[in-house]
């Protein structure tokens, strides 16, 4: 037996706890309930990320950022203030890798020695962030290349005006929608400097034919989104990266989950589960099928577990993690965009953000977590 790809499958029901929300499975193939249920329009916000990175590639060019960027620095530095910034981050440093020529630094506030050799590359949602806004004007005072996704509004855009290229968006969608965004705007400045090579045209086509795959009027069995939703459900996700940009991505899919069905997630690369036995072992007796009638009340540590094996790359390293990973769990899904699209190791990893961002959506609207009542 080995490590199933999830494509349809019937949800096991487990006996609800007091206080927990009820999973209302049929509302996801009721396209009239689901869309009440969407009081946000957060279906419709999220299925635009390939307009969104459309939208930003365009905004990149007329603010010549391929000119501005053109040269290689002496460092690259990523700036995370709360939002998606930080997933972004995890996401881009993932791809770049350890053999990347030129140093990046992660961090929440653009350190003292940035330079004029240095680029500077930071997102937000909070026009109003103070700590951001000193931080993008002491780049620029520094004579950093700095760049900026943030509202054109409030005192972040003020610190940017006139020595910061700062790309607003143009895609109208509510707060928390904003990865790819972010995302492709950094990925056009890595390209611009050489480190990086990704047709951001080829992701934001890809993400559109996924937002399709996903489409509320498909149903659960051939929706991968809703599938996903489904999966989860009633569970706690293991979200284990076979791969360094798989587990970047982890850690967006788990955010997603949280904020907006308030799912828990455990978000680990496979060898560092490895590292918690007891979390391991569960995982692995939850695969095994010998679970198939288990009350979740009657587990030590209470609830049934879902493990997802995340896989982004190829080659023998990422090969070798997935074969120990599918030995020692063989009932596990594995998520793994590359069989489904071509493009590189940046698509898969856009793709498999927007799957998680929409299967979070359908889990909360019908848990009803998310919007109004579905019932």
């Amino acid at each position: 037996m080995t490590a199933s790809r999830y494509c349809c499958w019937t949800r096991r029901s487990s006996r609800p706890r007091l206080g927990d929300p009820v999973l209302d499975d049929t509302l996801l193939d009721d396209p009239g309930r689901l869309a009440d249920a969407d009081t946000g329009g957060w279906l419709r916000a999220a299925a635009r990320a390939g307009a969104q990175v459309r939208s930003t590639a365009e905004a990149a060019a007329e603010a010549g950022v391929e000119r501005i960027f053109s040269e290689r620095p002496r460092a690259v530095v990523l700036v995370t203030r709360p939002g998606h910034a930080v997933a972004v981050a995890d996401v881009v440093m993932a791809l770049l890798g350890p053999g990347c020529s030129v140093p990046v630094v992660v961090s929440d506030e653009v350190p003292p020695w940035v330079g004029a050799l240095d680029v500077v590359l930071a997102h937000t949602e909070d026009p109003g962030d103070r700590v951001l806004a000193e931080s993008i004007d002491r780049a620029c005072r520094r004579g950093a290349r700095t760049l900026l996704t943030a509202p054109d509004s409030g005192p972040v855009a003020a610190a940017a005006a006139g020595q910061a290229v700062l790309l607003a968006p143009r895609v109208d969608v509510p707060p928390g929608f904003s990865f790819h965004r972010a995302l492709a705007a950094w990925l056009v400045v890595l390209n611009s400097l050489g480190l990086l090579k990704v047709d951001v045209d080829l992701i934001a086509d890809e993400l559109d034919r996924e937002a399709e795959r996903d489409h509320p009027m498909h149903e659960s069995f051939v929706n991968p989104a809703k599938s996903l939703a489904l999966r989860v459900a009633d569970r706690t996700p293991l979200l284990w990266g076979l791969d360094e940009v798989a587990t970047s991505v982890g850690v967006h899919g788990a955010g997603v989950l949280a904020a907006f069905a308030g799912v828990a997630s455990d978000v680990a690369a496979y060898p560092q589960a490895l590292t918690r036995p007891v979390l391991h072992r569960r995982a692995v007796q939850g695969t095994s099928g010998a679970d198939l009638f288990a009350d979740p009340d009657d587990e030590p540590g209470g609830g049934l577990l879902r493990v997802l094996l995340l896989a982004v790359r190829q080659g023998p390293v990422a090969d070798a993690v997935r074969h120990a990973a599918e030995d020692a769990l063989p009932g596990a899904d594995v998520l793994e965009p590359a069989v489904e699209v071509a493009g590189g190791d940046a698509v898969s990893a856009a793709l498999l953000a927007l799957r998680f961002e929409l299967a979070a959506l359908y889990l909360g609207l019908a848990a009803g977590t998310l919007g109004g009542n579905p019932y």
